[in-house]
């Protein structure tokens, strides 16, 4: 009888193994052939394959229900990962698999790029072809007894464990740049690669922060209080300069950009671990410190490990310092856990979307200047300390094809084009407007900053460049990085004036250490913690 519930079974197994590896050549990028990949990648499939059809067969009792089933998820990666290649430049990793919850939460940032009308039909498939198989197929456990069904389903998923280990063990580790290890390894290999060598990585220690010394209590300077300057660092969403790349935007387009760049005493262009999204990365970066490489497996969504690891910062750096720290987020503050980061950071206070009103809305999300105005009364509100305020903005977050440009914005952002706009123009035109509610944004921090008695200085920086695949397309895409500066409220010596202080490029992670520099005139990045004098023994 078993040899009967077994034959049932070989049919949609075979052909369920089949179509997932044809499944695997609608990717793009495409891995490579079964026959240029390693062996142990093969295995890994065919280990795979049959786990997920063991167990998905023990759930549901109908093998064939459970082949369309597996093969349904597998198409809903496949269809994530090209989205996510095409917006991203980055195929999709385990780390991902998060995202799908989140996407349930905050539906605006994610479904609209899957096709909002491609998420409602694969969902009304999916309800009707779920109602169909349990009507249609018959539950093998009405057919074989139940210790049968559980004595070949568990084989089958055993096996699978079995070959899926044995692959792992012989795979060779990742490099951890997943467009090459997709293409090297396929879609289940690099899934169950990139998972394993998530759960084998470890949190960076504090010691390895740039900032430990410096975060220390007995790190605070000498410096009279009312003496320092306040701090705001602000990470503007998708900011970058698009005229060098687009001859068609308005020239005049970032001119308070323009005035500050010069002013600036430190400026040039960033180098972002980011394209599109991922805006964690880049801000990680930035307040830790540490290159995306100190993190291994987890450079992907460091948040997750610092929600529960607290990691030096520059922000407890500053704290240190006797400065009251806050970041503002007109975002929910649980999204990417930072209700839970920012305080492992060193930050005091954390102010979110709650503290801003539906009137604060310019276009999908809560616009730049009414940060601006929040970023204003905080510099108000002085309790005899200085202020560091690091704000992450929203305004010019995408999905950019939800709103729709207008033909009287055109002469502040694209004065030559002819309406209606054609396609690769569409999102462009957005994303030129809020970029222009950016620049008045940075204008206005300035004049804060200029308002108060105490000195200021502003950092400014994009996170990465904006999601724009058909502009990209006509126009080719940019270089992915982002500018930078660093502008005073103070006059500089004569022989350190801006205009003499050229660009330099610089890695994310150096971006905060600059800035504290600016400060405190002292580079921090070689401290190393002093260890307490171990107690001498009484005689």
């Amino acid at each position: 009888m078993l040899d009967h519930l077994l034959l049932s079974l070989s049919l949609p197994l075979f052909i369920g193994l089949v179509f997932s590896l044809a499944f695997e050549a609608l990717l793009s990028p495409r891995p490579a052939p079964l026959w240029q990949r390693p062996m142990a990648a093969n295995v890994i499939h065919l280990g795979s394959w049959l786990l997920l059809f063991g167990l998905f067969t023990l759930l549901l009792q109908r093998p064939w229900f459970a082949v369309v089933f597996v093969l349904s998820l597998q198409l809903v990666v496949v269809q994530s990962s090209n989205t996510k290649s095409k917006t991203l430049n980055e195929p999709f990793i385990c780390h991902d698999f998060e995202y799908f919850w989140d996407a349930i939460l905050h539906p605006r940032l994610y479904v609209p790029f899957f096709g909002i009308g491609l998420a409602i039909a694969a969902s009304s498939a999916g309800a009707i072809a779920i109602g169909g198989f349990l009507y249609v197929e018959p539950s093998l456990v009405s057919q074989w007894s139940t210790v049968l069904f559980l004595q070949s389903t568990g084989l089958l998923a055993g096996l699978g464990a079995v070959l899926v280990a044995v692959g792992l063990r012989s795979l060779g580790a990742m490099s951890l740049q997943p467009v090459e290890d997709l293409h090297r390894v396929g879609l289940y290999a690099s899934l169950w690669a990139y998972g394993v060598a998530l759960m084998r990585s470890s949190p960076p220690a504090p010691s390895a922060s740039p900032y430990a010394a410096a975060s220390q209590p007995s790190a605070v300077a000498s410096q009279d209080s009312a003496e320092r300057p306040n701090v705001v660092l602000v990470q503007s969403e998708s900011f970058f300069d698009p005229r060098p790349w687009c001859p068609e935007v308005a020239p005049t387009l970032l001119q308070h950009f323009d005035a500050t760049f010069t002013e600036a005493v430190e400026k040039g262009e960033l180098s972002v671990p980011a394209w599109g999204a991922n805006t964690v990365r880049t801000e990680c970066a930035v307040l830790t410190g540490l290159a995306p490489s100190t993190w291994g497996a987890r450079q992907f969504n460091p948040y997750r490990t610092l929600s529960r690891h607290p990691l030096p910062s520059v922000a407890s750096a500053f704290r240190a310092q006797g400065y009251r720290t806050i970041c503002v987020h007109p975002y929910p503050a649980t999204f990417y856990m930072r209700d839970n980061v920012m305080p492992q950071l060193g930050f005091d206070t954390f102010i979110d979307i709650s503290a801003f009103d539906s009137s604060d809305k310019h276009g999908q999300y809560i616009g730049d200047q009414a940060v601006a105005r929040k970023v204003g009364r905080l510099l108000k509100d002085d309790d005899n300390r200085p202020l560091f305020i690091f704000v992450i903005t929203m305004e010019n977050h995408g999905p950019l094809h939800l709103e729709a440009p207008t033909q009287a914005r055109l002469a502040a952002t694209l004065p030559n084009a002819t309406w209606p706009l054609a396609d690769h123009l569409r999102e462009l035109a957005v994303y030129l407007h809020h970029l222009g509610e950016a620049d008045q944004m940075l204008a206005n921090v300035k004049t804060a900053l200029n308002e108060r008695m105490r000195p200021g200085i502003l950092g400014w920086y994009g996170d990465h460049v904006p999601i724009l695949p058909d502009a990209y397309g006509h126009f080719m895409p940019p270089t992915g990085s982002t500018p930078y500066m660093i502008w005073s409220t103070q006059p500089t010596p004569p022989d350190q004036t801006p205009a003499k202080q050229p660009p330099q490029d610089i890695a994310a992670n150096e971006l905060g250490l600059r800035l504290f520099k600016q400060v405190f005139g002292h580079d921090i990045s070689n401290d190393v913690i002093k260890a307490e004098p171990e107690p001498q023994e009484q005689e």
